[in-house]
This record gives structure tokens, C-alpha cells and sequence, in this order.
């Protein structure tokens, strides 16, 4: 008898295609070609494209293998208890976070920004960022950051 795919909702696709999409901005961030990505995970391209495209038939095995090449974690999280913990705040007061102030210095003039906007400043300039001066509330605001925008972690 041939096996058949599970039917998968559409909500399940999205987050696959989404999941997909990490992996292929992570790998491009990193430069790394879809040859080189798929020889180091141990899997064909073809595969490689399946999972960045977020195809469902692709075995779980491969997208860890893809993942962890990538220096990603690939991780379940209980989506309840991430519910509960995650408190990000619309809007981030720059004034509130001196790091992240100085990440900000091209936006003029502006004095909160959204989650996502603080994420990417975050990501893109943690190499300017003084570790040793982040306060115990603005490192507690990068980890929320990271766990809810970032799937766990800074791609850093």
C-alpha cells in the first residue's frame, strides 16, 4: 500500500512556507550558496529548495539536518506557555533602552518604534552593541524579541 501525505491545513502550510523562508534568508544572510548549504546538511538540492519553499513532504530529518548546517536551532516550542511569557509591547520607547538608542542613531526624530523595527536593529548591529552595558529590562526586552520575532534567537 503507498503511503499518503497527511492532509495539512492551511494555517500548518503557512507555517511551513514561513519556516521555509527563515532558512532561506538565514542561508543567504550567511551567503552560503543553495550547493554548499545542501552538501553541508547531507541532502540534495532539490531538497534544499523543497524545504526553503516550505513543502510538507520533505522528512522532518532533512530540515533539522538543513538547520543545524545553517548554525540554526531547530526547535518545538509549547506554543501555551510561549502565550504566557511573551509580553512585547507595541511600541518600544527608544529613550527606555540606551542600547538600542544607540543602534537607532539614523532615526531622527522618532522615539518609539515597533517590535520588529527593534528586532532588526538588534539583529543587524549586535557586533556595535555593548553587551557589558545592557540592563537586566533591555535584555529581558532582546530575549522577548528574539523568542517571539525571531523563533528563539538572534541570527547573529
Amino acid at each position: 500500500m503507498l503511503a499518503t501525505t497527511p492532509a495539512i491545513a492551511a494555517s500548518d502550510r503557512k507555517r511551513l512556507a514561513l519556516l521555509g523562508e527563515r532558512i532561506r534568508t538565514a542561508r543567504k544572510r550567511q551567503r552560503v550558496t543553495t550547493v554548499a548549504a545542501a552538501e553541508a546538511a547531507g541532502v540534495s538540492r532539490v531538497t534544499l529548495h523543497r524545504i526553503e519553499r516550505g513543502e510538507p513532504t520533505v522528512a522532518v530529518g532533512a530540515w533539522l539536518t538543513v538547520a543545524t548546517a545553517l548554525g540554526l536551532n531547530f526547535d518545538l516550542l509549547d506554543a501555551r506557555a510561549m502565550a504566557v511569557t511573551t509580553k512585547l509591547p507595541k511600541k518600544i520607547r527608544l529613550r527606555d533602552f540606551p542600547q538600542l538608542k544607540r543602534l537607532a542613531w539614523q532615526l531622527h526624530g522618532v522615539g518609539d518604534i515597533p517590535p520588529l523595527v527593534a528586532f532588526n536593529l538588534y539583529e543587524r548591529n549586535w557586533r556595535h552593541l555593548d553587551r557589558a552595558a545592557l540592563s537586566a529590562g533591555e535584555a529581558a526586552l532582546i530575549d522577548a524579541l528574539a523568542r517571539e520575532l525571531g523563533g528563539g534567537r538572534l541570527l547573529v
